[in-house]
């Protein structure tokens, strides 16, 4: 029996080997990706054994009398009450439901050949990932709340001169302000400053 057969079945053989490899896609996903650019750690748990279990119940949708689109429903609400009460962004939610297609697709996909058709798929997807937390990351702005005391620089003829200002001022290269308030009796104005992000790993 070669190893495309084995790969192809849906027996203990087969499964295991498909498990193995969405564990490894799991493992890529998860640590050298979602952890290495959020550092969340809380939610490493949490997306591994999500993968681990969505893909065995996929696998084993054959052997019961479920349709594929019903238990996949079954998983975005499952997924859905599990993180309801948490404070859970866009982009964490755009790798849970990664991580639910990434194991369904390495529990049911049947692309010809094997190997190979296994490895373009999951490597569109951890490349897309990759290429995209990157291109995100160069671009990413961190903002700062400032009571700012000389709201003539608001004037949009003084930008350059307000950004300089703000940037002394906070020690950060201050790129975007946006004006939150303006307390003319003070003489203040409240405002969100943006500079990049230069963080590292």
């Amino acid at each position: 029996m070669s190893f495309e057969s084995i790969a192809f079945e849906n027996t203990l053989p087969g499964i295991m080997l498909r498990f193995s490899v969405n564990l490894l896609i799991l493992f890529i996903l998860i640590r050298f990706i979602y952890y290495r650019f959020t550092k969340k750690e809380e939610y490493v748990f949490s997306l591994f054994m999500m993968g681990i279990i969505i893909f065995l119940l996929s696998s084993l949708l054959g052997t019961v009398n479920i349709q594929l689109g019903m238990a996949l429903g079954l998983f975005a609400i499952f997924a859905i009450l599990r993180f309801r009460t948490v404070n859970y962004s866009v982009k964490d939610m755009t790798y849970v439901f990664t991580v639910i297609g990434v194991s369904i697709i390495n529990s049911q996909a049947n692309i010809p050949p094997p190997v190979i058709g296994a490895i373009t798929v999951n490597g569109i997807i951890l490349i897309s990932a990759v290429v995209l937390e990157l291109f995100l990351k160069k671009r990413a702005l961190s903002q700062i709340l400032i009571s700012f005391d000389k709201p003539e620089l608001l004037h949009p003829g003084q930008r350059k001169q307000l950004l300089e200002e703000l940037s002394v001022r906070t020690g950060q290269k201050i790129v975007k302000i946006s004006i939150k308030k303006i307390d003319f009796t003070r003489n203040m104005v409240d405002l969100e400053a943006y500079y990049p992000d230069e963080s590292t790993d």
